[in-house]
């Protein structure tokens, strides 16, 4: 024991025979070897002592830093983690360790551990500060790319689908109490499949990476954007609750993600749905306000694409009976429960009907007459897309047999129905069953066939080219529309697509001259196009006077739409084709029917302290027309209950006997489906705070107040009720 005790007295005794300059050159050449840094400060925060090696790796002068306060030099590398500043550390006078930092004039230099030990006088002042310092850049980077990559999608560098849920939840926890709204808009894009099918998962990847970075652009306020996995996104807006705002938001991102794609493999063209839901109206928690964005999503696929659409109550039972109907797809086919309305395209020098478009629609014996705009939302995607379509086909060639032969019919063929294997021997066996010259038959196609094999389609089309039937490339200008399908296809029509129609009208009106380049300049340039390639141009979906005259002018040789006709039956096709040539004029502005739907339901109107039950007949952006109250005087105000804490302040401007004209205080606006909603709603918060329980009035149940929203119809009431109309009666 003595030995050993004696050992350890002379390694100590060693030690401190060290010089003071032995000792300071030793603590040199740590510094100097990188093991080791060191720092101190006065009593005051300022710097007296920084190893010159630390002043290196920052990049910046030893000489500038000394006499500084040390909380004014160096600042945290790190947003999240600690919260602590180095200047509260450093004034509570304890001590501290592994504080990340970077210095102020450098922000993206290199990254320090520094930690300290608080100095105190025999007496117990506090005279400063010692502390040691290392170098942890590289270890900090990799940590922090290790935590990005837990909670960002690595491919596009957006939140993930955890990330996201993780965000919406404390989001909405803490907007609940504070009683704020926040928006969750799901999006999907359509199409994407075909390009990783086509051009593979390489430009599939390369593609979500510039759907990542037009997202980014298009929502010019704060948010959060996430991507959940595949083509899914999800988009988290905090304080907002404008529908009108919300769905100029929506078509933004649907505008800017169709736009063309230039990939290593080629080029592309997408588009996108997207599902709208507004905390607490739709939904209070994450999976309340989730879900319903997804049914507004599911809602707005099965519109169609590039469409938005907001929850509503009713959107879970539409969901369910779509559902229903695509299931009993298959035995509207077999039982021929299909029938076929065709729209007149007519010429527009002599506006003679020269050829009609079939568009197929449904008798289904619970639902009625569902007519071809919805019947084609239903078709679409379904497994009985090509049944349907050969039967389209060949019942077309059948009525237009009974025709005039300077009449043809166009059909629609989807890109599925074109590919398959036996399409041009069905195409040649129903003009030979219905005895009809093929040159009386028009294909419409779209480019998206050309997404798959192109020497396929090509064979395919010059196949039916050489049967002899007509083709037509169809949505023209919906995406880049690349010339070589024209060069190489042989096409004797150009449909100009929907969208290029509706902004030169919307530019035309806006004008009233039709002289607008960004419209009608490029619907020309289309026009001139087709000309030199010996093509004829059709345009569709004209609703007014003054965009079918700005397209006349344009060249455009065949029109078609609402203000020509509607869809009408084979039935009044086959008695106007009975006599001379039928000639449609243009008659008036005339809308599709979804824009001029009627409405018939029961609503509540409020006036003073009484609320009315009436019927609504018409629904417009600015006003409506309502039915039950009489002896009701011009300039009466009244608010509208239109449902699902919808409130219309509204005047008469009309009335007659039972039936009122209202006009609204503020417009409504699209709800991204052919519907008009309220721009705001009655927050829930509000109700609740009024003695309605928020949870039944979340995802839009507000038919769960009794009375309705405004309370039960007013027991003395100012206006009298029409006969027919009293509640009791209804």
């Amino acid at each position: 024991m003595r030995g050993r005790s004696g050992g350890s007295s002379y390694a100590g005794d060693a030690a401190n025979a060290l010089s003071d300059g032995e000792k300071l050159a030793m603590l040199d050449d740590l510094e100097q070897s990188g093991l080791g840094w060191f720092w101190a400060s006065d009593e005051a925060g300022n710097l007296t002592y920084l190893s010159a090696a630390i002043a290196e790796r920052v990049d910046l002068p030893l000489g500038d830093l000394i006499g500084q306060p040390l909380s004014s030099i160096f600042e945290s590398a790190s947003r999240e983690g600690r919260t602590k500043s180095l200047a509260l550390m450093l004034g509570a006078h304890k001590a501290f360790s592994g504080f990340a930092l970077r210095a102020v004039k450098k922000p993206d230099g290199a990254v320090l551990r520094l930690s300290g030990q608080p100095v105190f006088s025999k007496s117990g002042d506090f005279r400063g500060f010692r502390g040691t310092g290392a170098d942890i850049t590289e270890e900090f980077y990799r940590e922090q790319e290790t935590a990005r990559l837990a909670k960002f999608d690595s491919l596009t560098g957006l939140a993930n689908r955890h990330h996201m849920a993780h965000r919406i939840e404390t989001t909405l926890t803490a907007f609940k109490s504070a009683k704020r709204n926040c928006a969750i808009l799901m999006l999907d894009l359509d199409r994407f499949k075909q390009v990783n099918d086509t051009l593979g998962h390489a430009a599939g990847d390369e593609l979500l990476k510039q759907v990542a970075t037009r997202l980014g652009r298009a929502i010019e306020r704060e948010c959060e954007i996430g991507r959940l996995g595949g083509d899914e996104f999800q988009v988290m807006i905090p304080d907002c609750d404008d529908r009108g705002e919300l769905g100029d938001i929506a078509m933004k991102i649907i505008d800017m993600l169709r736009q063309p794609y230039s990939l290593d493999e080629g080029r592309c063209v997408i588009g996108a749905s997207v599902g709208i839901a507004i905390a607490p109206h739709d939904g209070v928690t994450m999976d309340e306000i989730v879900r319903s964005a997804d049914l507004a999503l599911y809602a707005a696929k099965n519109g169609g694409r590039g469409q938005y659409r907001f929850f509503s109550g009713d959107l879970e039972n539409e969901a369910i009976f779509r559902r229903r109907l695509e299931e009993d797809l298959g035995e509207a086919v077999r039982d021929n429960q299909l029938f076929l309305e065709y729209q007149p395209i007519v010429d527009t020098k002599t506006q003679q009907v020269r050829c009609l478009e079939a568009q197929v629609g449904w008798n289904h014996a619970q639902r009625g007459a569902i007519v071809s705009e919805e019947f084609a939302q239903i078709l679409d995607g379904s497994s009985q897309t090509s049944e349907v379509g050969l039967w389209s086909i060949k019942e077309a060639c059948r009525n237009a047999a009974e025709w005039p032969e300077s009449v043809r019919v166009s059909v629609n063929v989807a890109p599925a129905l074109l590919n398959s294997q036996d399409f041009v021997e069905r195409v040649s066996d129903a003009l030979t069953d219905a005895e009809l010259s093929p040159a009386r038959l028009e294909l419409e196609i779209t480019e998206a066939v050309f997404f798959g094999d192109t020497n396929a389609v090509d064979r395919i089309l010059a196949s039916l080219f050489k049967l002899g039937v007509r083709l037509t490339l169809d949505e023209f200008g919906s995406g880049y529309s690349s010339l070589a399908y024209l060069r190489r296809a042989p096409f004797d029509s150009i449909k100009i697509d929907e969208g290029l129609i509706a902004e030169a009208d919307r530019n035309t009106e806006r004008r009233g001259d039709g002289d607008d380049a960004s419209g009608l300049g490029l619907i020309r340039a289309i026009v001139a196009l087709a000309g030199a390639m010996e093509m004829n141009t059709i345009a569709n979906g004209i609703e007014t006077e003054a965009l079918n005259k700005a397209l006349v002018e344009c060249g455009v040789k065949y029109v078609q739409g609402p203000i020509y006709s509607d869809p009408v039956s084979g039935t009044t096709v086959a008695e106007e084709l009975t006599g001379d040539a039928w000639k449609i004029a243009p008659s008036g502005d005339r809308t599709k029917r979804a824009r001029r739907r009627t409405v018939f339901r029961k609503i509540q109107v409020i006036h003073d302290d009484h609320s009315y039950e009436v019927t609504l007949r018409n629904l417009s952006r600015s006003g409506a027309l309502i039915q039950g109250l009489v002896d009701v005087p011009k300039g009466t105000q009244f608010v509208v209950d239109l449902g699902g804490g919808q409130l219309a302040v509204a005047t008469v401007i009309r009335t007659n006997d039972d039936t009122q004209g209202l006009e609204f205080e503020q417009n409504l606006i699209d709800d991204g489906s052919g519907g008009l909603v309220t721009r705001n709603r009655v927050s829930p918060y509000a109700l609740a705070s009024a003695g309605a329980p928020l949870a039944a009035l979340s995802q839009g149940n507000y038919a769960g107040m009794e009375g309705g929203l405004l309370g039960q119809t007013g027991s003395v009431p100012q206006f009298g009720y029409a006969t027919a109309m009293k509640p009791e009666a209804a």
